[in-house]
Order: structure tokens, then sequence, then C-alpha cells
């Protein structure tokens, strides 16, 4: 009974850390995308897709129109989207997405990350080759013909459709996001994600050792505030 105690509360509060830790960046998502299109969902296929990512996660429906709302507020002027370049051990590569009020905190607690955890930041831009940007979406698995869907999304600007155990991933140039946005939901498809993100052209494979040398940085990036998202060339 104890034991079962325990774990029940320890489960209960990885549950609320990792709350803690994720509501906040939904909502500045959702914040820097309203700021960015409007504040009109309908009308902006970014918004549209962060507030569908919040919800997938269980985000209240108060903390997600507080969100939106603050886009229009005074405290949201200062919010900006900011990228870092980074490297790391056995030639692994990493681009940081952040969204902060603050540059000069960002760009200090980035950078601090990277050399207590055996990585250097790179001068911006020094990884543009190396990935591209993709509009990409992950939605429910539908019932019906896949391959009928996927020529559909074609003409909404698919580039690639993937299939895993429980989702469809949706990949299209980072131009074609609002477009792919509306074919998602004129073909009824149940968004689970939707965002902009940097792929890597090639990969590298790391061993389990390697791995884990390597998610020691990539852990206290995520934990970062500031940061949104981090993407590598690892496989």
């Amino acid at each position: 009974m104890g034991r079962a105690f325990e774990y029940r509360r320890a489960s209960k509060e990885a549950r609320w850390d990792k709350m803690s830790k994720l509501f906040p960046k939904l909502a500045k998502a959702i914040t820097v995308a309203a700021k960015e299109g409007g504040s009109d969902p309908d009308m902006n296929p970014k918004l549209r897709s962060a507030i569908a990512t919040a919800k997938a996660q269980n985000m209240p429906k108060d903390n997600i129109d507080a969100a939106i709302k603050r886009a229009s507020g005074k405290d949201s002027s200062d919010i900006k989207t900011i990228f870092y370049d980074g490297k790391a051990a056995h030639g692994v590569q990493i681009i940081v997405e952040t969204a902060t009020d603050n540059a000069t905190r960002t760009v200090a607690n980035v950078k601090a990350i990277f050399n207590k955890n055996g990585g250097e930041i790179l001068p911006s831009g020094s990884l543009s080759f190396m990935f591209s940007r993709k509009a990409v979406f992950e939605v429910e698995i539908p019932a019906g013909d896949l391959e009928e869907l996927e020529l559909d999304l074609i003409d909404y600007g698919l580039e690639l459709l993937e299939q895993s155990e429980d989702s469809l991933m949706i990949y299209g140039d980072y131009t074609s996001f609002g477009t792919l946005s509306d074919g998602i939901e004129k073909c009824n498809l149940t968004l689970k994600k939707g965002s902009l993100q940097y792929i890597p052209n090639s990969t590298i494979t790391l061993s389990d050792e390697q791995l884990g040398e390597i998610e020691k940085l990539l852990d206290k990036l995520d934990d970062d505030d500031d940061v949104q998202a981090v993407y590598t060339n690892i496989e």
C-alpha cells in the first residue's frame, strides 16, 4: 500500500512537473503566433496549429485564451523568436529555437548550457545549409485510403507522408504551412501538432554511450524556459 501510494504520488508529481514546463512553452508559442499573424485562428494557420497542439497536450482553454489575449498586450511587444546554432561531440549539430523578451539573458543561458555540457555555440546561420525549414504536422491516422489522402494533400503542398504506430506525419516546404494547414482541415484530419521545424539534410548515428552523453546537453536546453524546440542531425 505504501509503495503503491508513493508510486502514484511520484507519477503525479512527474506529470505536474512536465506540465509546469510544457504549458508555458505552449502558451508562448500561441502568443508569438497571434502576435505575428493576428488573434483570429481562422485567418492565422500558425495560431490554429499552436492551439491544436496545446489542446492535444490537455492545456486548459483558459490558458489558451489568456495566451492569445497576451499577444495584444504591451507585455508581448518584446517577445521575439531567435535561433541559435551550436555543435557538440561526435559531429552533432544543433539548432535551438527560442522565444524571448530578453535576448541578452537567453543567449547567455544557451551559451552556458553548451559550454557546461561539452558543446559550443556557433555564429548565427552557421548551420543554415545543413538543415531545411519544413512545415511539419502530426495527425491521427484516419480511416480510409492513405494513397488517396496523399494525392489530395499534394495539391496543398505535401512533400512526404509517413506513418508511425499511432500518427501520420505530414511534411512540406515551410512556405506551404498555411495551405497544408487548410488541406488538413478540409480532409477532416485530427491535428495533434503542427509547427515549422528544422529537418537535417543528412543524419548521423550514435552509439548508446555517445547518445547518453549528448542527451545531457539536449535535456538542459529543453529545460530552459526560453527554449521552444531543439533540432539535431541525430538519426
